[in-house]
């Protein structure tokens, strides 16, 4: 969903291949109950406080920035979402995964990958990462390039997240403090030159909503 005009309510909404399903039953399947909002296209470098009109337009640039429409595509999608927290915090959450880079490395059938995230800034008053008390939300957003994906609590199953990313990709959503991925071990995702997968993992604090996305790879040899 994506707002087209800024001077007026204007709002395009796009469903996924999943939604036209439910919508096309025609039986009250299809019930919009959350939604998330983000700011992925807002450059707040722009914002001018010494704007030469005065302080009231300190923030033109950014009012007049063109925004992006509705992209059904998980990887490209809500890379900023909006959290809610306590009026007067100071301290950001955020979350950290100690000794990942951005890209997390796996080979074709070859082995397991581990990761157990951290909040820092979790409370008002310390810096300190833990772990969030409710857990993290894990979202691979094609499983397809997985034989599993599970945490210490939880093996979901992708059957209701089917084209969250795009009409040939299913992803899968799981509940926990750690998740572990093991890479597919089959060769015909690799046809013809093909020697790597790419998707993202997307994790998010259950408490803070705090959120943070990794390249996964998974390579041939």
């Amino acid at each position: 969903m994506g707002y087209l005009d800024n001077t007026s309510i204007t709002v395009d909404a796009i469903l996924t291949k999943r939604g036209r399903e439910l919508l096309a039953r025609n039986d009250g399947s299809f019930k919009i109950t959350q939604f998330a909002l983000g700011d992925d296209e807002i450059d707040y470098t722009l914002f001018n406080e010494n704007h030469p009109n005065g302080t009231q337009y300190a923030a033109e640039a950014i009012e007049n920035m063109p925004l992006i429409e509705a992209i059904p595509d998980g990887q490209n999608m809500m890379k900023s979402q909006l959290i809610t927290l306590n009026r007067g915090r100071s301290l950001l959450p955020h979350i950290q995964v100690q000794g990942a880079g951005t890209t997390i490395p796996l080979i074709k059938g070859v082995g397991s990958e581990t990761i157990t995230p951290l909040t820092a800034n979790f409370t008002e008053t310390s810096t300190s990462a833990v772990t969030e008390t409710n857990g993290y939300k894990f979202t691979i957003i094609n499983f397809n390039y997985l034989s599993s994906f599970t945490t210490d609590m939880d093996m979901g199953s992708p059957t209701e997240l089917d084209s969250y990313g795009g009409s040939e990709q299913i992803a899968e959503t799981v509940i926990g403090n750690s998740i572990t991925m093991i890479p597919t071990n089959e060769e015909a995702l690799f046809p013809n030159s093909t020697s790597t997968l790419t998707t993202t993992l997307i994790i998010e604090g259950m408490d803070t909503g705090a959120r943070k996305n990794f390249q996964i790879t998974v390579s041939k040899t």
